[in-house]
């Protein structure tokens, strides 16, 4: 019991001393946003894990029986509901869970991934602090993304489900189409103040009353 409270403690204090990289645009976000329109905010400290390994591998195998698979083909994303997997190469993938996987909040997700690699080639690398995320949604974010995006984003062509890197307002992020009308766009931590201004200019004309 005294273990479990420490550890408790140990870990709203590491949440405590963190600030995500787009925490100072909160309140632009919230006054940007209109409500089933166009809304974003930033969803920070996901648990991310660079891997590098040939899926058709034993250790490739052993990976993906940890994360709930490795997607096979370009846009596709695997995972076991907690956890996803995102394609970005034949033999390279991104691993997404949530805050409380990392092992500085007591996860084991790494770890676990770093044992199953093993001795087998490739490599686990744990990239939690090199991206944020911002959630776009609304019936306008399609809208929004298109003014910068090269991607074909109609829903005949990027469907639900799928992630692609990619370019919005010339920064390279991972477009990831969570729903029919929400994306999250994951840009590099350096980015996060640029994006996130660019995309809160693409929504005002959204926010803003029609002219008759």
């Amino acid at each position: 019991m005294v273990e479990t409270a420490a550890a408790t403690a140990s870990n709203n204090g590491v949440r405590e001393a963190r600030r995500s990289p787009a925490a100072h645009l909160a309140g632009i976000f919230e006054a940007a946003s209109l409500a089933g329109v166009a809304e974003i905010k930033e969803i920070p400290f996901r648990t991310m894990a660079g891997i590098r390994v040939q899926r058709a591998s034993e250790a490739g195998a052993r990976i993906a029986s940890v994360s709930g698979g490795l997607p096979a083909t370009c846009g596709e994303v695997a995972g076991n509901g907690a956890v996803s997997v995102l394609w970005l190469g034949p033999a390279e993938f991104l691993v997404i869970a949530p805050e409380n996987a990392h092992e500085s909040l007591g996860g084991d997700l790494l770890p676990a991934l770093t044992e199953a690699l093993g001795d087998g080639q490739g490599q686990v690398v744990d990239l939690s602090a090199n991206r944020t995320v911002f959630e776009l949604s609304g019936l306008r974010a399609r809208d929004v993304l298109e003014k910068g995006c090269s991607l074909d984003l109609h829903p005949r062509s990027f469907k639900t489900g799928t992630a692609l890197a990619t370019e919005i307002g010339h920064i390279p992020v991972i477009l990831w189409k969570r729903g029919d009308d929400t994306f999250e766009v994951l840009p590099r931590a350096s980015f996060a103040d640029y994006l996130g201004r660019w995309l809160v200019d693409g929504m005002r004309e959204f926010a803003s009353p029609e002219v008759p």
